[in-house]
């Protein structure tokens, strides 16, 4: 329950067109940084967010947002404005210099390593541009790898597994060696692996990259039947402007701000 006073505030605040974006602000100077979210349904907020590199360069120069849940959201920008900074640092991959990341209503600032770890193991799913598979192994034992960081029993991971690879168009190929799958076949493949453990969220940072136009598309309007079928929020790192106008809202960052 929020503070009567701080309901207040926020109404009030509200009716004289101050933006919730600006609210936050005030929030955060006030150690309320999480008490918006309780008014409604944002997976994650960030607030005023910097990051600074050595040479006091900006990354990040007070960046604030709100994702909401089973959106999908591409963030994009040139090479060198920020938008993959945001990412990780949204994905609570890197850390802010200040400002504040709240997922679930929780200040990622007040959570241990462990407590970021599990919320990263058991939330997020990633699909990045370099397919980080074992070419070695079985598209089965790749598609299952978080199953299997889990401990989840072997039965269980592979009834699931062969469910995942049937829904990225794989189920034929699950006793093939992925070394041995086409550049676009290793992409469906990777993205069943961001699926299986169920995550609420999905960070794919420019995932079609290393695929020609034709398979990019494809890929894309795989990630988001699966990713509305599913209730799951998509967060896209994208420089590429028709991939991005297929997501429901576009973010765009230039010089560390949101433009």
């Amino acid at each position: 329950m929020l503070p009567q006073e701080l309901i207040e505030y926020i109404h009030s605040s509200r009716a004289a067109g101050v933006t919730d974006a600006g609210i936050l602000h005030a929030l955060a100077d006030a150690g309320w940084a999480g008490a918006l979210m309780q008014l409604d349904d944002s997976v994650m907020r960030a607030v005023n967010l910097i990051k600074t590199y050595e040479g006091d360069t900006n990354a990040l120069n007070g960046v604030s947002l709100s994702i909401q849940r089973g959106e999908s959201v591409a963030i994009v920008g040139k090479s060198g404005s920020g938008k993959s900074t945001l990412m990780h640092i949204l994905a609570t991959l890197d850390k802010p210099t200040s400002g504040e990341l709240i997922i679930d209503g929780r200040a990622t600032s007040e959570l241990t390593r462990a407590d970021i770890d599990t919320l990263r193991n058991k939330k997020f799913g990633f699909v990045f541009q370099q397919f980080f598979l074992n070419g070695r192994n079985t598209c089965l034992d790749n598609v299952t790898l978080p199953l299997t960081i889990m401990g989840i029993s072997r039965g269980e991971r592979e009834q699931r597994g062969m469910e995942m690879l049937k829904a990225v168009g794989l189920e034929e190929k699950s006793k093939q060696r992925a070394g041995e799958l086409s550049g676009g076949q290793k992409q469906r493949l990777c993205i069943g692996r961001a699926l299986i453990s169920n995550p609420g969220v999905i960070f794919a940072d420019e995932p079609t990259g290393n695929l020609d136009s034709e398979n990019s598309a494809m890929i894309m309007a795989m990630v988001l039947e699966l990713q509305r079928s599913r209730g799951i929020t998509l967060i896209l790192v994208t420089h590429d402007a028709d991939l991005a106008a297929m997501c429901d809202r576009i973010i765009t960052i230039k010089d560390g701000h949101i433009v």
